[in-house]
């Protein structure tokens, strides 16, 4: 099985900066529609009814003629969506190992904007819940298992603290890159490279903005509210669109940091970066986990990067698959 050690890129690939901003590059996008587009799978769209009104829409895919070995749920990152590089490239992955998988598009991701009129944020995760439940009674097939990355691996985390309870038959977990502590996260980007600030400040701007044009009656906010650099504009989201009150509750509603994963019932796979230039490795350090709980961390990989050549083939997607593959076949 795969493990962070095996990661090896050359010498040119080990530059965070440069694995971060190729793996989201155009020049991926390409590698992941052939790949994905080799599979040869059916994919259908469906919209998933995650409680209250709430609906979300995901893509299921399977390749005609396989019996499958299980369904994945894959989760995208903040402003990402089920069509991200890394979302077809890992499920051309696991396809080509068996399973059917299921890429969820989060509120106001992947042009789902109008689906729904109140706005993202990171402490929805019982609407996830629910459209989990309802992904496993449409698609029955077993084992489930979910992986994500970034934001996605942090929901996908939360998911397995919730799975007993939820009754969410959850086998195996793996997550890459996942936000442990969005107040260490925040304060990384604020004081790391200009790059990546901006890119999820103009990222979330238009989606503010596109929620805006559909709900004009709900969502008056001005053009200059949209202004606003990344910590005061998620304090008015905070103070305006939640019930949390305050930037640093807001925080801590969505952080699985320090020992609040402690109680995990669910076997779980982390696989992080030293070098994420995005999420401090520190907090893995850190990290309280019960003994079916396993974080890997690679020297190199940037945030959510992990390529390995030229070709932009990824480690992160291969080293999913090789998880929750053990899992089925156990």
């Amino acid at each position: 099985m795969l493990t962070a050690a095996d990661y090896a890129p050359p010498r040119w690939l080990r530059n965070a900066h440069v694995q971060s901003a190729l793996g989201s590059s155009p020049l991926r996008r390409r590698r992941a529609e052939l790949r994905f587009a080799q599979i040869g799978a059916q994919t259908t769209e469906h919209l998933i009814e995650a409680g209250d009104g709430v609906r979300l829409h995901g893509l299921h895919s399977a390749v005609p003629g396989t019996a499958a070995c299980g369904l994945v749920l894959l989760l995208h990152g903040w402003e990402g969506s089920a069509d991200s590089n890394y979302m077809r490239l890992t499920a051309a992955q696991l396809l080509a190992r068996g399973f059917e998988v299921f890429r969820l598009n989060f509120r106001d991701h992947g042009d789902t904007h109008h689906l729904n009129e109140g706005l993202f944020h990171s402490n929805r995760i019982g609407e996830v819940v629910q459209a989990t439940a309802e992904i496993a009674r449409r698609f029955p097939l077993r084992p489930l298992s979910v992986a994500g990355y970034s934001l996605g691996g942090n929901f996908a985390l939360r998911l397995a603290l919730r799975a007993i309870e939820a009754g969410l038959p959850l086998a195996h977990v793996a997550a890459v890159c996942p936000v442990l502590d969005p107040a260490r996260t925040m304060e990384s980007m604020e004081s790391g490279l200009p790059l990546y600030l901006w890119y999820f400040e103009r990222k979330w701007r238009d989606s503010l903005a596109r929620k805006r044009a559909l709900f004009p009656a709900l969502h008056d906010f001005d053009d200059r509210t949209l202004g606003l650099s990344m910590r005061p504009l998620t304090q008015w989201m905070v103070e305006r669109h939640t019930d949390f009150g305050t930037l640093d509750r807001y925080f801590d509603g969505y952080s699985i940091a320090g020992q609040r994963m402690a109680r995990l019932e669910v076997p779980v796979s982390i696989l992080m970066a030293a070098d994420d230039p995005v999420i401090p490795v520190a907090g893995f350090q850190e990290l309280v986990l019960p003994e079916h709980a396993r974080v890997e961390i690679a020297p190199w990989g940037g945030h959510c990067g992990f390529l390995e050549n030229a070709q932009l083939d990824g480690f992160a997607e291969r080293w999913i698959a090789d998880r929750l593959s053990a899992c089925a076949s156990a």
